[in-house]
């Protein structure tokens, strides 16, 4: 029965980008967000300006979606129907005779009863929102508390969200009845069809704003700077999110608030290394420490402690400091630190001291021809296969 609707055109519309995605703009954007965003993107991709070779598709784009959502009608359309505009049909017709498929949602209504409409004036939940808070190492092994301030949107405090003038308040759509719709009857080859669309009044809301508030110009929201407290716990990780509910957009028509996702970035530290909850750190030994062995101290992330270094410790050992790591973010105890130690060479040797050097080589058989005449050859055994 849908034999008839062209294809390729419903592919067309299937493969088109979200107009607000091609905006850059969430859908709760004003219409002043929404003109800023198409001069800026407009300066952009202009064909004068920009000589890509796809630069002038990428204009029109910006153009088509800035068409649509200027206009508070075809808006109001689009955010209900997506690329299937109603008014013009999937891709411009193909379905009966009056050249007019809007009523595909219609169709769905026929079929399934109309269960899947939504109310224009349910409430609605708001957007949510990220913020990006970068702390300090031991800050984020610790935990912290602190103040942030993000700009959201929120209801207008002298209307309480109406829009409506103090004193008023907003009057059922006399086109609609407060539906949101304006129902017609279409003839198709399969009889007669109804159609619905936005109501061309009230742009799909039921409701009409005679007299607008002059704070929020009728929007019923205002933009606003809120301070809110965090707690970050004690062992979170870098990339971590925290998840403050309510404190993202407010809602629309008395509906719940969205949430705020706060991001956690970590900065490294000069000493210690993360990995999950242990802690390494790397400490240089003189090659005396190493060879005779000795005891150092070494710092933690909350003090310092004494760790023995057995003789003939050697370079790249691993050290275990049992419960001296991260916080466990869920559950109990702590993680541990690791100490690699690294025995150092000196790189300036008094007289006295490379003489004495000589002499223990010396009495340990070291660096003699013989002993590097055999090295050398075993090397070269090596490189032939032998």
């Amino acid at each position: 029965m849908l034999g008839g609707i062209r294809g390729t055109e419903v592919n067309a519309l299937a493969d088109k980008r979200d107009y607000y995605e091609v905006l850059g703009l969430g859908r709760d954007a004003s219409d002043e967000e929404v003109k800023k965003a198409y001069r800026k993107l407009a300066r952009q991709y202009h064909p004068d300006v920009n000589k890509a070779s796809d630069a002038e598709a990428k204009f029109k784009e910006v153009k088509e979606a800035y068409d649509v959502l200027s206009d508070g009608q075809q808006r109001a359309r689009y955010d209900q129907y997506g690329h299937i505009d109603p008014n013009q049909g999937m891709g411009g017709g193909g379905f009966g005779g009056g050249g007019d498929f809007g009523g595909l949602g219609d169709i769905f209504d026929m079929f399934f009863g109309g269960g899947g409409r939504r109310d224009p004036n349910a409430p609605q939940r708001g957007s949510d929102l990220q913020y990006t808070m970068t702390i300090e190492f031991k800050e984020a092994v610790f935990g912290k508390e602190t103040d942030i301030t993000i700009p959201r949107t929120e209801n207008c405090d002298t209307c309480f969200g109406s829009g409506a003038k103090p004193g008023t308040k907003p009057e059922t759509c006399s086109v609609c009845r407060g539906s949101g719709q304006q129902e017609f009857v279409q003839n198709t080859p399969l009889g007669q069809m109804r159609n619905r669309r936005p109501c061309s009044n009230c742009s799909g809301t039921g409701k009409v704003i005679k007299e607008k508030c002059t704070t929020c110009a009728g929007n019923g929201k205002v933009k606003k700077q809120r301070k809110i407290h965090v707690r970050i716990p004690a062992g979170v990780d870098d990339g971590a999110q925290l998840r403050m509910t309510g404190e993202g957009e407010g809602g629309l028509r008395g509906g719940p608030a969205g949430d705020l996702y706060i991001v956690i970035r970590v900065k490294s530290h000069d000493f210690f290394e993360r990995e999950n909850d242990d802690i390494l750190c790397e400490v240089p030994l003189t090659f005396a420490q190493a060879a005779l062995g000795d005891e150092i101290e070494i710092p933690t992330l909350t003090e310092k402690v004494k760790l023995k270094i057995p003789a003939g410790t050697q370079t790249g050992t691993f050290f275990r400091l049992k419960g001296k790591g991260v916080p466990r973010l869920r559950g109990n105890g702590q993680g541990d630190q690791h100490v690699r130690v690294i025995v150092v060479t000196p790189s300036k040797l008094s007289e006295e001291q490379k003489d004495l050097l000589r002499q223990f080589a010396s009495h340990n058989g070291e660096n003699t021809h013989e002993q590097e005449q055999s090295f050398f050859d075993r090397m070269k055994r090596a490189f032939r296969g032998d």
